[in-house]
Protein backbone atom coordinates (compact mmCIF):
# COMPACT_ATOMS: atom_id res chain seq x y z
CA UNK A 1 0.00 0.00 0.00
CA UNK A 2 3.15 2.59 0.72
CA UNK A 3 4.41 1.45 -2.54
CA UNK A 4 1.89 2.72 -4.23
CA UNK A 5 0.81 5.31 -2.58
CA UNK A 6 4.79 6.69 -2.81
CA UNK A 7 4.75 5.70 -6.70
CA UNK A 8 1.85 7.45 -7.95
CA UNK A 9 2.86 10.59 -5.31
CA UNK A 10 6.21 10.75 -7.37
CA UNK A 11 4.65 10.26 -10.92
CA UNK A 12 2.28 13.46 -9.99
CA UNK A 13 4.52 15.22 -8.61
CA UNK A 14 6.99 14.88 -11.69
CA UNK A 15 4.39 16.05 -13.94
CA UNK A 16 3.80 18.95 -11.47
CA UNK A 17 7.20 19.58 -11.83
CA UNK A 18 7.12 19.65 -15.78
CA UNK A 19 4.56 22.05 -15.76
CA UNK A 20 6.22 24.42 -13.02
CA UNK A 21 9.31 24.20 -15.43
CA UNK A 22 7.27 25.40 -18.06
CA UNK A 23 6.91 28.98 -15.90
CA UNK A 24 9.09 32.18 -16.22
CA UNK A 25 11.84 32.56 -13.90
CA UNK A 26 11.17 33.38 -10.42
CA UNK A 27 11.54 37.61 -9.35
CA UNK A 28 11.19 39.70 -6.65
CA UNK A 29 11.22 39.44 -2.95
CA UNK A 30 8.48 38.67 -0.11
CA UNK A 31 6.60 41.65 2.00
CA UNK A 32 4.83 41.04 4.60
CA UNK A 33 2.70 44.36 3.78
CA UNK A 34 -0.20 44.06 1.99
CA UNK A 35 0.07 44.06 -1.77
CA UNK A 36 -2.94 45.29 -4.22
CA UNK A 37 -3.10 43.61 -7.64
CA UNK A 38 -4.21 44.79 -10.54
CA UNK A 39 -8.30 45.15 -10.73
CA UNK A 40 -9.26 42.61 -13.05
CA UNK A 41 -13.13 42.93 -14.68
CA UNK A 42 -13.62 39.12 -13.61
CA UNK A 43 -17.13 39.59 -12.28
CA UNK A 44 -19.56 42.40 -12.53
CA UNK A 45 -20.84 42.51 -8.99
CA UNK A 46 -17.33 42.73 -7.94
CA UNK A 47 -13.30 43.84 -7.63
CA UNK A 48 -10.61 41.88 -7.43
CA UNK A 49 -7.09 42.50 -5.19
CA UNK A 50 -4.53 40.62 -4.24
CA UNK A 51 -3.09 40.22 -0.40
CA UNK A 52 -0.62 39.29 1.74
CA UNK A 53 0.32 38.69 5.42
CA UNK A 54 1.84 36.28 7.75
CA UNK A 55 0.38 33.00 9.23
CA UNK A 56 0.17 32.06 12.70
CA UNK A 57 4.04 31.73 12.88
CA UNK A 58 5.06 34.81 11.98
CA UNK A 59 7.01 33.61 9.00
CA UNK A 60 5.08 31.96 6.78
CA UNK A 61 3.22 34.20 4.30
CA UNK A 62 -0.42 33.40 3.56
CA UNK A 63 -2.42 34.85 0.04
CA UNK A 64 -5.51 36.04 -0.15
CA UNK A 65 -7.61 37.00 -3.14
CA UNK A 66 -10.10 39.74 -2.25
CA UNK A 67 -13.45 40.14 -4.11
CA UNK A 68 -15.47 42.86 -3.18
CA UNK A 69 -18.62 44.63 -4.38
CA UNK A 70 -18.64 46.57 -7.06
CA UNK A 71 -17.43 50.07 -6.61
CA UNK A 72 -16.56 49.21 -2.73
CA UNK A 73 -12.89 50.22 -2.45
CA UNK A 74 -10.74 48.99 0.35
CA UNK A 75 -11.33 51.70 2.97
CA UNK A 76 -13.41 51.87 5.40
CA UNK A 77 -15.83 54.42 4.00
CA UNK A 78 -18.34 50.64 2.97
CA UNK A 79 -17.03 47.86 5.69
CA UNK A 80 -18.95 44.99 5.72
CA UNK A 81 -19.11 41.00 7.04
CA UNK A 82 -16.49 38.99 5.13
CA UNK A 83 -17.51 35.68 4.09
CA UNK A 84 -14.15 33.50 3.99
CA UNK A 85 -12.86 30.68 2.34
CA UNK A 86 -9.92 28.89 3.91
CA UNK A 87 -8.66 26.59 1.33
CA UNK A 88 -5.92 24.22 -0.78
CA UNK A 89 -8.18 24.16 -3.50
CA UNK A 90 -7.68 28.10 -4.44
CA UNK A 91 -4.59 27.90 -6.24
CA UNK A 92 -5.15 30.57 -9.72
CA UNK A 93 -4.08 27.32 -11.44
CA UNK A 94 -6.50 24.93 -10.87
CA UNK A 95 -8.20 23.42 -7.73
CA UNK A 96 -6.27 19.95 -7.68
CA UNK A 97 -4.46 18.48 -10.60
CA UNK A 98 -6.36 20.80 -13.12
CA UNK A 99 -4.73 23.53 -15.12
CA UNK A 100 -5.35 26.67 -15.68
CA UNK A 101 -2.61 28.68 -17.23
CA UNK A 102 -3.80 31.23 -19.27
CA UNK A 103 -6.56 32.55 -16.66
CA UNK A 104 -6.87 35.26 -15.18
CA UNK A 105 -7.77 36.55 -11.75
CA UNK A 106 -8.93 34.23 -8.67
CA UNK A 107 -9.90 30.24 -8.71
CA UNK A 108 -13.57 30.69 -9.21
CA UNK A 109 -14.30 27.69 -6.65
CA UNK A 110 -17.05 29.18 -4.77
CA UNK A 111 -18.18 31.47 -7.61
CA UNK A 112 -21.25 29.42 -8.04
CA UNK A 113 -22.33 30.29 -3.91
CA UNK A 114 -21.58 34.20 -5.53
CA UNK A 115 -23.56 33.75 -8.34
CA UNK A 116 -26.92 31.86 -6.52
CA UNK A 117 -27.14 33.99 -2.85
CA UNK A 118 -26.34 37.70 -4.60
CA UNK A 119 -23.60 37.75 -1.57
CA UNK A 120 -21.42 41.18 -3.44
CA UNK A 121 -24.55 42.81 -4.75
CA UNK A 122 -25.28 46.70 -2.52
CA UNK A 123 -28.62 46.25 -3.08
CA UNK A 124 -28.98 42.98 -1.25
CA UNK A 125 -31.80 43.65 1.04
CA UNK A 126 -29.86 42.34 4.41
CA UNK A 127 -26.36 44.09 2.85
CA UNK A 128 -24.08 42.94 0.75
CA UNK A 129 -20.61 40.88 1.96
CA UNK A 130 -17.00 40.92 0.90
CA UNK A 131 -15.82 37.53 0.23
CA UNK A 132 -11.86 36.06 0.68
CA UNK A 133 -10.26 33.32 -0.01
CA UNK A 134 -6.81 32.46 1.78
CA UNK A 135 -5.03 29.44 0.99
CA UNK A 136 -3.45 27.25 2.98
CA UNK A 137 0.08 27.25 3.76
CA UNK A 138 2.10 25.57 0.87
CA UNK A 139 -0.84 25.70 -1.57
CA UNK A 140 -1.42 28.62 -4.13
CA UNK A 141 0.05 31.46 -3.20
CA UNK A 142 1.00 30.79 0.41
CA UNK A 143 4.24 30.36 1.26
CA UNK A 144 5.49 27.39 3.22
CA UNK A 145 4.36 23.71 3.39
CA UNK A 146 1.11 21.85 4.35
CA UNK A 147 0.65 19.37 7.27
CA UNK A 148 -2.63 17.79 6.28
CA UNK A 149 -5.00 19.40 8.74
CA UNK A 150 -2.06 19.60 11.17
CA UNK A 151 -1.77 23.01 13.84
CA UNK A 152 0.49 24.33 11.45
CA UNK A 153 -2.71 24.85 9.26
CA UNK A 154 -5.36 25.20 12.24
CA UNK A 155 -2.97 28.20 13.06
CA UNK A 156 -3.04 29.77 9.66
CA UNK A 157 -6.64 29.67 9.54
CA UNK A 158 -6.79 31.54 13.20
CA UNK A 159 -4.62 33.93 11.12
CA UNK A 160 -6.79 34.29 8.27
CA UNK A 161 -10.16 35.32 10.68
CA UNK A 162 -8.41 37.91 12.35
CA UNK A 163 -6.34 39.28 9.53
CA UNK A 164 -9.96 39.50 7.07
CA UNK A 165 -11.83 40.83 10.55
CA UNK A 166 -9.15 43.59 11.30
CA UNK A 167 -9.15 44.93 7.45
CA UNK A 168 -10.80 48.21 7.17
CA UNK A 169 -13.32 47.32 4.81
CA UNK A 170 -14.40 44.69 7.60
CA UNK A 171 -17.08 45.39 9.92
CA UNK A 172 -15.01 42.79 12.11
CA UNK A 173 -17.25 40.06 11.48
CA UNK A 174 -16.47 36.76 9.93
CA UNK A 175 -18.21 33.48 8.44
CA UNK A 176 -16.45 30.99 7.09
CA UNK A 177 -17.62 28.95 4.26
CA UNK A 178 -16.42 25.55 2.68
CA UNK A 179 -17.56 21.80 1.34
CA UNK A 180 -14.98 18.85 2.23
CA UNK A 181 -11.24 20.17 3.28
CA UNK A 182 -12.29 24.06 2.97
CA UNK A 183 -15.12 22.51 5.34
CA UNK A 184 -12.65 20.97 7.38
CA UNK A 185 -11.34 24.13 8.06
CA UNK A 186 -14.20 25.68 8.98
CA UNK A 187 -14.17 23.31 11.97
CA UNK A 188 -10.57 23.89 12.24
CA UNK A 189 -12.14 27.85 13.08
CA UNK A 190 -14.23 26.92 15.74
CA UNK A 191 -11.49 24.98 17.45
CA UNK A 192 -9.00 27.66 17.04
CA UNK A 193 -11.61 30.42 18.34
CA UNK A 194 -9.96 33.25 16.45
CA UNK A 195 -11.12 37.04 17.57
CA UNK A 196 -13.89 38.08 14.22
CA UNK A 197 -15.47 34.11 13.83
CA UNK A 198 -19.13 34.78 13.97
CA UNK A 199 -20.69 31.73 12.30
CA UNK A 200 -19.01 28.74 9.94
CA UNK A 201 -20.81 27.13 7.32
CA UNK A 202 -19.20 23.70 7.14
CA UNK A 203 -20.66 21.14 4.05
CA UNK A 204 -19.51 17.71 4.01
CA UNK A 205 -16.52 18.22 5.82
CA UNK A 206 -13.80 16.30 7.37
CA UNK A 207 -13.79 15.75 10.94
CA UNK A 208 -10.84 13.76 11.65
CA UNK A 209 -7.84 13.36 9.54
CA UNK A 210 -7.70 9.97 10.79
CA UNK A 211 -11.35 9.28 9.69
CA UNK A 212 -10.84 10.77 6.32
CA UNK A 213 -8.39 8.34 5.89
CA UNK A 214 -8.77 5.13 8.17
CA UNK A 215 -12.10 3.36 9.88
CA UNK A 216 -11.03 1.60 12.95
CA UNK A 217 -7.32 0.52 11.11
CA UNK A 218 -8.80 -0.08 7.86
CA UNK A 219 -7.84 1.81 4.63
CA UNK A 220 -10.59 3.28 3.16
CA UNK A 221 -9.55 2.32 -0.62
CA UNK A 222 -11.00 5.67 -1.89
CA UNK A 223 -8.12 7.49 -0.06
CA UNK A 224 -5.34 5.31 -0.35
CA UNK A 225 -3.84 8.16 -2.34
CA UNK A 226 -4.45 11.13 -0.71
CA UNK A 227 -1.91 12.20 0.94
CA UNK A 228 -0.01 11.94 -2.01
CA UNK A 229 -2.45 13.91 -4.02
CA UNK A 230 -2.14 16.85 -0.95
CA UNK A 231 1.51 16.72 -1.36
CA UNK A 232 0.97 17.62 -5.34
CA UNK A 233 -1.36 19.71 -4.55
CA UNK A 234 1.23 22.10 -2.20
CA UNK A 235 3.72 21.24 -5.47
CA UNK A 236 1.54 23.06 -8.23
CA UNK A 237 3.01 26.26 -9.11
CA UNK A 238 0.46 29.16 -9.86
CA UNK A 239 -0.50 30.49 -13.34
CA UNK A 240 2.62 31.77 -15.31
CA UNK A 241 1.20 35.31 -15.35
CA UNK A 242 0.62 35.32 -11.72
CA UNK A 243 2.76 38.32 -9.79
CA UNK A 244 6.32 37.40 -8.22
CA UNK A 245 5.38 37.23 -4.99
CA UNK A 246 2.71 34.81 -5.53
CA UNK A 247 5.07 32.29 -7.87
CA UNK A 248 7.71 32.74 -5.17
CA UNK A 249 5.16 31.63 -2.45
CA UNK A 250 4.07 28.44 -4.68
CA UNK A 251 7.36 27.36 -5.31
CA UNK A 252 7.37 23.68 -3.43
CA UNK A 253 9.40 23.07 -0.25
CA UNK A 254 9.18 18.68 0.10
CA UNK A 255 10.48 18.97 3.02
CA UNK A 256 7.42 18.31 4.61
CA UNK A 257 6.23 15.59 2.08
CA UNK A 258 7.64 12.63 3.25
CA UNK A 259 6.75 13.75 6.72
CA UNK A 260 3.07 14.05 5.38
CA UNK A 261 3.30 10.03 3.85
CA UNK A 262 5.36 8.73 7.01
CA UNK A 263 3.46 9.94 9.85
CA UNK A 264 -0.19 9.06 8.45
CA UNK A 265 0.68 5.64 7.28
CA UNK A 266 2.79 5.03 10.47
CA UNK A 267 0.07 5.54 12.48
CA UNK A 268 -2.85 3.16 12.52
CA UNK A 269 -4.49 5.04 15.70
CA UNK A 270 -6.85 8.00 16.43
CA UNK A 271 -4.87 9.00 18.87
CA UNK A 272 -2.06 8.74 17.63
CA UNK A 273 1.28 11.12 17.57
CA UNK A 274 0.20 12.32 13.97
CA UNK A 275 -3.27 11.83 13.81
CA UNK A 276 -4.20 13.48 17.54
CA UNK A 277 -3.41 17.00 15.99
CA UNK A 278 -5.82 16.21 13.31
CA UNK A 279 -9.01 15.05 15.05
CA UNK A 280 -11.36 18.23 16.14
CA UNK A 281 -13.95 15.80 17.66
CA UNK A 282 -12.01 16.64 21.18
CA UNK A 283 -10.68 19.56 20.41
CA UNK A 284 -14.25 21.59 19.91
CA UNK A 285 -16.56 20.16 22.45
CA UNK A 286 -18.71 22.98 24.24
CA UNK A 287 -17.79 25.47 21.54
CA UNK A 288 -20.64 28.14 20.88
CA UNK A 289 -19.57 29.35 17.58
CA UNK A 290 -22.90 28.90 15.52
CA UNK A 291 -22.17 25.93 13.21
CA UNK A 292 -24.76 25.08 9.57
CA UNK A 293 -23.25 21.84 8.82
CA UNK A 294 -24.18 19.25 5.71
CA UNK A 295 -23.92 15.67 5.97
CA UNK A 296 -24.73 12.85 3.84
CA UNK A 297 -26.14 9.60 5.04
CA UNK A 298 -24.83 8.66 1.78
CA UNK A 299 -21.58 9.89 1.22
CA UNK A 300 -18.68 7.84 -0.59
CA UNK A 301 -16.42 11.03 0.01
CA UNK A 302 -16.39 12.57 3.38
CA UNK A 303 -18.24 9.84 5.34
CA UNK A 304 -20.48 10.06 8.25
CA UNK A 305 -18.88 7.88 11.02
CA UNK A 306 -17.87 11.01 13.07
CA UNK A 307 -20.11 13.67 11.80
CA UNK A 308 -23.15 13.24 14.81
CA UNK A 309 -20.24 13.33 17.35
CA UNK A 310 -19.46 16.40 15.95
CA UNK A 311 -22.43 17.90 16.13
CA UNK A 312 -23.65 16.59 19.16
CA UNK A 313 -20.44 18.08 20.69
CA UNK A 314 -20.98 21.39 19.80
CA UNK A 315 -22.90 23.59 22.54
CA UNK A 316 -24.91 26.87 21.89
CA UNK A 317 -28.59 27.21 20.64
CA UNK A 318 -27.71 28.67 17.04
CA UNK A 319 -26.79 25.16 15.48
CA UNK A 320 -28.22 24.22 12.39
CA UNK A 321 -28.30 20.87 10.22
CA UNK A 322 -28.96 19.23 6.86
CA UNK A 323 -28.96 15.33 7.39
CA UNK A 324 -29.85 13.54 4.05
CA UNK A 325 -29.72 10.89 1.29
CA UNK A 326 -26.85 13.19 -0.72
CA UNK A 327 -23.51 12.42 -1.70
CA UNK A 328 -20.79 15.03 -1.76
CA UNK A 329 -22.22 17.87 -2.69
CA UNK A 330 -22.94 21.50 -2.15
CA UNK A 331 -26.51 21.83 -0.68
CA UNK A 332 -27.31 24.44 -3.37
CA UNK A 333 -26.27 22.13 -6.54
CA UNK A 334 -28.94 20.98 -9.25
CA UNK A 335 -28.25 18.21 -12.01
CA UNK A 336 -27.03 20.77 -14.78
CA UNK A 337 -25.32 22.83 -12.31
CA UNK A 338 -23.11 24.80 -14.87
CA UNK A 339 -26.72 25.84 -16.08
CA UNK A 340 -28.43 25.85 -12.48
CA UNK A 341 -31.31 24.17 -13.63
CA UNK A 342 -32.47 20.85 -13.00
CA UNK A 343 -33.29 18.72 -9.76
CA UNK A 344 -31.70 20.02 -6.93
CA UNK A 345 -29.11 16.96 -5.52
CA UNK A 346 -30.46 17.22 -1.86
CA UNK A 347 -34.02 16.94 -2.92
CA UNK A 348 -34.82 20.17 -1.92
CA UNK A 349 -34.83 23.58 -3.09
CA UNK A 350 -34.30 25.89 0.13
CA UNK A 351 -30.51 26.10 1.30
CA UNK A 352 -29.28 29.08 -0.06
CA UNK A 353 -32.06 30.84 1.40
CA UNK A 354 -31.56 29.19 4.27
CA UNK A 355 -27.86 29.78 4.42
CA UNK A 356 -28.02 33.02 3.67
CA UNK A 357 -30.72 33.83 6.68
CA UNK A 358 -27.83 32.30 8.70
CA UNK A 359 -25.16 34.23 7.63
CA UNK A 360 -27.43 37.38 8.43
CA UNK A 361 -28.32 37.01 11.29
CA UNK A 362 -24.39 36.37 12.90
CA UNK A 363 -22.94 38.62 10.46
CA UNK A 364 -25.12 41.66 9.39
CA UNK A 365 -27.47 41.30 12.98
CA UNK A 366 -30.55 40.93 10.94
CA UNK A 367 -33.55 39.02 12.90
CA UNK A 368 -34.26 35.96 10.41
CA UNK A 369 -38.16 36.79 8.46
CA UNK A 370 -38.21 32.80 8.77
CA UNK A 371 -37.87 30.20 11.28
CA UNK A 372 -36.07 27.53 9.81
CA UNK A 373 -35.80 24.14 11.94
CA UNK A 374 -32.57 23.48 13.92
CA UNK A 375 -32.20 20.13 11.47
CA UNK A 376 -34.07 19.20 8.94
CA UNK A 377 -33.31 15.64 8.17
CA UNK A 378 -34.08 13.15 5.04
CA UNK A 379 -34.95 9.44 5.33
CA UNK A 380 -34.22 6.68 3.39
CA UNK A 381 -37.91 7.34 1.39
CA UNK A 382 -36.30 10.68 0.37
CA UNK A 383 -38.69 12.55 2.76
CA UNK A 384 -37.73 15.70 4.62
CA UNK A 385 -38.99 16.69 8.54
CA UNK A 386 -37.87 19.05 11.51
CA UNK A 387 -36.24 17.38 14.07
CA UNK A 388 -34.69 19.67 17.19
CA UNK A 389 -32.22 16.99 17.11
CA UNK A 390 -30.51 13.94 15.53
CA UNK A 391 -30.51 11.22 16.40
CA UNK A 392 -34.04 12.66 17.86
CA UNK A 393 -34.89 12.65 21.21
CA UNK A 394 -37.18 10.10 21.20
CA UNK A 395 -34.98 7.17 19.94
CA UNK A 396 -34.17 4.13 22.05
CA UNK A 397 -31.14 2.13 21.33
CA UNK A 398 -32.51 -2.03 21.92
CA UNK A 399 -30.04 -5.00 22.59
CA UNK A 400 -29.97 -8.07 20.72
CA UNK A 401 -27.64 -11.24 20.93
CA UNK A 402 -26.52 -12.33 17.59
CA UNK A 403 -26.02 -15.74 16.64
CA UNK A 404 -22.40 -17.20 17.47
CA UNK A 405 -20.31 -18.94 14.33
CA UNK A 406 -17.16 -18.80 12.26
CA UNK A 407 -16.02 -16.56 9.34
CA UNK A 408 -12.59 -17.39 7.33
CA UNK A 409 -10.16 -13.88 6.63
CA UNK A 410 -10.30 -13.61 3.26
CA UNK A 411 -10.37 -10.12 2.94
CA UNK A 412 -13.30 -10.37 -0.28
CA UNK A 413 -16.83 -9.19 -0.09
CA UNK A 414 -19.12 -6.19 -0.23
CA UNK A 415 -21.99 -5.84 2.80
CA UNK A 416 -23.64 -3.80 -0.25
CA UNK A 417 -24.79 -6.90 -1.53
CA UNK A 418 -25.46 -8.32 1.40
CA UNK A 419 -22.66 -11.69 0.91
CA UNK A 420 -23.91 -14.76 2.12
CA UNK A 421 -20.25 -15.65 3.67
CA UNK A 422 -20.58 -14.61 7.74
CA UNK A 423 -23.06 -14.91 10.43
CA UNK A 424 -26.58 -13.90 9.82
CA UNK A 425 -28.66 -13.31 12.32
CA UNK A 426 -32.35 -12.27 11.12
CA UNK A 427 -35.19 -11.38 13.12
CA UNK A 428 -38.49 -12.93 12.51
CA UNK A 429 -41.05 -10.37 10.10
CA UNK A 430 -42.14 -7.44 11.71
CA UNK A 431 -45.51 -7.60 12.64
CA UNK A 432 -45.47 -3.36 12.39
CA UNK A 433 -43.94 -0.53 11.46
CA UNK A 434 -40.20 0.38 13.41
CA UNK A 435 -38.55 3.74 12.32
CA UNK A 436 -34.41 2.87 12.21
CA UNK A 437 -32.87 6.32 13.42
CA UNK A 438 -29.64 6.71 14.75
CA UNK A 439 -26.09 4.97 14.54
CA UNK A 440 -25.93 1.24 15.90
CA UNK A 441 -23.24 -0.22 18.18
CA UNK A 442 -22.08 -3.94 18.46
CA UNK A 443 -19.75 -5.82 20.52
CA UNK A 444 -18.09 -9.41 19.70
CA UNK A 445 -15.88 -11.05 21.62
CA UNK A 446 -13.68 -13.34 19.59
CA UNK A 447 -11.95 -16.27 20.28
CA UNK A 448 -7.80 -16.28 21.52
CA UNK A 449 -6.47 -18.02 18.11
CA UNK A 450 -7.81 -15.03 16.51
CA UNK A 451 -4.64 -12.79 15.19
CA UNK A 452 -4.75 -8.94 15.89
CA UNK A 453 -4.42 -8.73 12.38
CA UNK A 454 -7.75 -10.27 11.35
CA UNK A 455 -10.27 -8.09 9.72
CA UNK A 456 -14.39 -8.00 11.30
CA UNK A 457 -17.19 -6.37 8.97
CA UNK A 458 -21.23 -5.74 10.34
CA UNK A 459 -23.44 -4.73 8.34
CA UNK A 460 -27.38 -3.84 9.53
CA UNK A 461 -30.41 -4.94 6.64
CA UNK A 462 -33.48 -4.37 6.10
CA UNK A 463 -34.72 -7.58 4.30
CA UNK A 464 -38.07 -7.11 2.71
CA UNK A 465 -41.13 -9.48 2.37
CA UNK A 466 -39.72 -10.04 -0.97
CA UNK A 467 -36.77 -11.35 0.33
CA UNK A 468 -34.24 -8.16 -0.78
CA UNK A 469 -31.52 -7.17 1.47
CA UNK A 470 -31.14 -3.43 1.68
CA UNK A 471 -28.09 -2.34 3.59
CA UNK A 472 -28.92 0.69 6.32
CA UNK A 473 -25.68 0.85 8.05
CA UNK A 474 -21.85 -0.81 8.24
CA UNK A 475 -18.47 -0.68 10.28
CA UNK A 476 -15.35 -2.05 9.95
CA UNK A 477 -12.69 -2.83 12.42
CA UNK A 478 -9.27 -5.03 12.83
CA UNK A 479 -9.08 -7.35 15.77
CA UNK A 480 -6.28 -5.66 18.13
CA UNK A 481 -4.97 -7.59 21.00
CA UNK A 482 -4.60 -10.96 21.68
CA UNK A 483 -6.40 -13.96 23.21
CA UNK A 484 -10.24 -13.60 24.04
CA UNK A 485 -10.96 -10.56 23.86
CA UNK A 486 -14.09 -8.34 22.93
CA UNK A 487 -14.21 -5.46 20.16
CA UNK A 488 -16.79 -2.89 20.40
CA UNK A 489 -17.67 -0.57 17.14
CA UNK A 490 -19.60 2.51 16.18
CA UNK A 491 -21.37 2.01 13.11
CA UNK A 492 -22.90 4.45 10.39
CA UNK A 493 -25.93 6.59 11.21
CA UNK A 494 -29.32 6.25 8.65
CA UNK A 495 -32.95 7.15 9.13
CA UNK A 496 -34.91 4.36 7.48
CA UNK A 497 -38.40 3.68 8.15
CA UNK A 498 -38.79 -0.03 8.21
CA UNK A 499 -42.51 -1.44 7.20
CA UNK A 500 -44.70 -4.33 8.93
CA UNK A 501 -43.48 -7.70 6.93
CA UNK A 502 -39.53 -6.82 6.65
CA UNK A 503 -37.28 -8.16 8.82
CA UNK A 504 -34.36 -7.05 10.36
CA UNK A 505 -30.97 -8.48 9.92
CA UNK A 506 -27.40 -8.25 10.93
CA UNK A 507 -24.31 -10.35 9.32
CA UNK A 508 -20.91 -10.19 11.31
CA UNK A 509 -18.19 -11.12 8.79
CA UNK A 510 -14.48 -10.11 7.14
CA UNK A 511 -14.65 -7.62 4.87
CA UNK A 512 -16.37 -4.25 3.30
CA UNK A 513 -14.83 -4.10 -0.13
CA UNK A 514 -17.32 -1.73 -1.67
CA UNK A 515 -15.42 1.21 0.52
CA UNK A 516 -12.20 -0.26 2.55
CA UNK A 517 -9.38 -2.27 1.56
CA UNK A 518 -8.97 -5.12 3.60
CA UNK A 519 -5.44 -7.04 4.44
CA UNK A 520 -6.39 -10.62 5.21
CA UNK A 521 -5.05 -12.87 7.42
CA UNK A 522 -6.05 -15.86 5.74
CA UNK A 523 -7.37 -17.31 8.85
CA UNK A 524 -10.63 -18.36 10.73
CA UNK A 525 -12.45 -16.51 13.26
CA UNK A 526 -14.37 -17.60 15.77
CA UNK A 527 -16.93 -15.74 17.06
CA UNK A 528 -18.05 -16.41 20.61
CA UNK A 529 -20.74 -14.25 21.12
CA UNK A 530 -21.80 -10.54 19.78
CA UNK A 531 -24.50 -8.43 21.10
CA UNK A 532 -25.80 -5.21 18.78
CA UNK A 533 -27.82 -2.42 19.88
CA UNK A 534 -30.14 -0.94 17.45
CA UNK A 535 -31.93 2.67 17.52
CA UNK A 536 -35.57 3.10 16.60
CA UNK A 537 -37.80 5.70 17.47
CA UNK A 538 -40.88 5.59 20.03
CA UNK A 539 -43.04 8.03 17.92
CA UNK A 540 -43.96 8.08 14.17
CA UNK A 541 -43.53 10.92 12.00
CA UNK A 542 -46.32 12.01 9.80
CA UNK A 543 -45.87 15.83 9.00
CA UNK A 544 -42.44 16.64 6.00
CA UNK A 545 -41.57 19.39 4.48
CA UNK A 546 -40.51 20.38 1.20
CA UNK A 547 -38.39 17.38 -0.81
CA UNK A 548 -38.23 14.29 -2.49
CA UNK A 549 -35.29 11.48 -3.63
CA UNK A 550 -32.16 12.28 -4.86
CA UNK A 551 -29.96 10.67 -7.59
CA UNK A 552 -27.72 9.53 -5.15
CA UNK A 553 -30.81 7.70 -3.42
CA UNK A 554 -31.36 6.20 -6.47
CA UNK A 555 -28.30 4.94 -7.16
CA UNK A 556 -27.80 4.07 -3.75
CA UNK A 557 -30.97 1.55 -3.78
CA UNK A 558 -29.62 0.10 -6.96
CA UNK A 559 -26.08 -0.93 -6.10
CA UNK A 560 -27.80 -2.91 -2.58
CA UNK A 561 -31.15 -4.79 -2.87
CA UNK A 562 -30.13 -7.86 -3.56
CA UNK A 563 -31.63 -11.26 -3.08
CA UNK A 564 -31.65 -13.07 -0.17
CA UNK A 565 -33.20 -16.55 1.35
CA UNK A 566 -33.40 -16.37 4.66
CA UNK A 567 -32.30 -19.84 6.33
CA UNK A 568 -33.90 -21.35 9.30
CA UNK A 569 -30.43 -21.19 11.61
CA UNK A 570 -30.22 -17.49 11.07
CA UNK A 571 -33.64 -16.39 12.50
CA UNK A 572 -33.31 -15.28 16.21
CA UNK A 573 -35.47 -13.15 18.27
CA UNK A 574 -34.75 -9.52 18.19
CA UNK A 575 -35.21 -6.89 20.80
CA UNK A 576 -37.43 -4.18 18.78
CA UNK A 577 -40.04 -1.01 19.98
CA UNK A 578 -43.51 -2.12 19.87
CA UNK A 579 -46.04 0.17 17.36
CA UNK A 580 -44.99 3.81 16.41
CA UNK A 581 -46.84 6.11 18.48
Amino acid sequence: MRTRLLTLFLASLALVAMVATSAPALTGSLSSADVGAEQAALREDGDWTEHYFPAGDGVTMLHADVIRPKGYDLTDAQPTPVVLTVSPYTNHNGSTTDLDLNGVGPNPRFFDFLDRSQALDPARENGAYTYVMVDLPGDGGSGGCNDWGGLREQDAVRAAVEWAAEQPWSTGKVGMLGKSYDGWTGLMGIAQQPKGLAAVASLEPVYSGYRYIYNNSIHRSSTLATLGLFQVIDAKPGRPGDEPQYLVNSAPQAWCYGVNLAGSNADLYENGPYWEERNLLLTTIGRTTPLFLTQGFLETNTLSDAAFQYYNGLAGSDNRAWFGQFDHIRGWEQQNEAAQEGDYLTGRDTFMDELMRFFDEHLQGVTPSVDDATVVVQDIRGRYRDEAQWPPADMRSYSTSLNAGSYVDNGSGSLLTAPADGIWTVSEPLDHDVWFAGEPSVTVRVDGDTPPTANLAVGVYEITSDNRAYMISRGVTLLHGTGARNVSLQMMGQDWPIPAGSRVGVLVTDADTSQFTHVASRTTVDVLSADIRLPFLTRDRTDFGPGTTTARLEQYMGQTGRGFAVQPGMVADFTLPGPLQ
